[in-house]
């Protein structure tokens, strides 16, 4: 029997920023109902999600390597690849994502950042409206509005196919993805040394962080157009 390695896969930033997004779509499911008396809670985790996405983004292209797009993004030939040894029964584990894994990742960045971004831009005319209505043509903010009303739909579609994939792993082919994403350690015969991270990177996600709020800050505070009317 092969001698089973265990090595840092996935740093701690990227695993919080995991648990972190999961919740907040959850919060922003939940508050963008209940009649609009959680509204400003909703607004306020909408903020969070993007300060979450630029995190992500950024950390993508500094972070640890199974972190970087540049590391995980699959090329066509290497999906073809590994959609024929799905097919016929003989895929190895990934210490990172897999070529369909980092497919979800991109889709889910893809359409947060739409929801999010959105949000900015459109106001449910009794409650309130997010720091940049007012700043389109009409025919852009029905556009955003139709976005970050329909958007969600998908999101939930993608969290589907997501918590499918971990139950086929875990039932089928006996990976356990939910344990490595909480301890940042994957264990089994085919991860090499080479193949873990020596750490996370603590210090330089710290300034991330800190420019990321920054940012946020002053995208939707110190940046946003005034508003003329509000809306109780």
């Amino acid at each position: 029997m092969p001698k089973t390695s265990k090595h840092l896969i996935w740093d701690l930033p990227v695993r919080l920023f995991h648990w972190s997004f999961a919740l907040t779509m959850l919060g922003a499911w939940y508050t963008s109902g209940q009649e609009g008396q959680y509204i400003e809670y909703h607004m306020q985790l909408g903020y969070l999600a993007l300060g979450l996405l630029v995190f992500r983004i950024s950390w993508g292209f500094i972070g640890p390597k199974h972190a970087r797009f540049t590391h995980f993004v699959p090329s066509p030939a290497k999906l073809v690849h590994y959609l024929k040894s799905i097919k016929q029964g003989n895929t190895r584990p990934s210490p990172g994502h897999n070529p369909l894994g980092s497919l979800m990742v991109l889709a889910m960045i893809t359409l947060v950042s739409l929801q999010a971004v959105s949000g900015l831009f459109i106001s449910d005319d009794v409650f309130s409206s997010g720091p940049y209505y007012g700043s389109l043509d009409t025919e852009t903010e029905q556009l955003m509005n139709t976005l970050h009303h329909n958007v969600f739909n998908y999101i939930w579609l993608s969290i589907g196919l997501h918590l499918l994939a971990i139950a086929y792993y875990w039932r089928v082919k006996k990976q356990n993805l939910v344990l490595p994403m909480i301890t940042g350690k994957k264990s089994t015969p085919e991860i090499s040394p080479a193949d873990g991270i020596s750490s996370s990177r603590l210090v330089l996600a710290c300034v991330v962080i800190m420019a990321t709020a920054a940012f946020v800050y002053w995208l939707v505070v110190l940046n946003a157009p005034e508003i003329t009317e509000y809306y109780y």
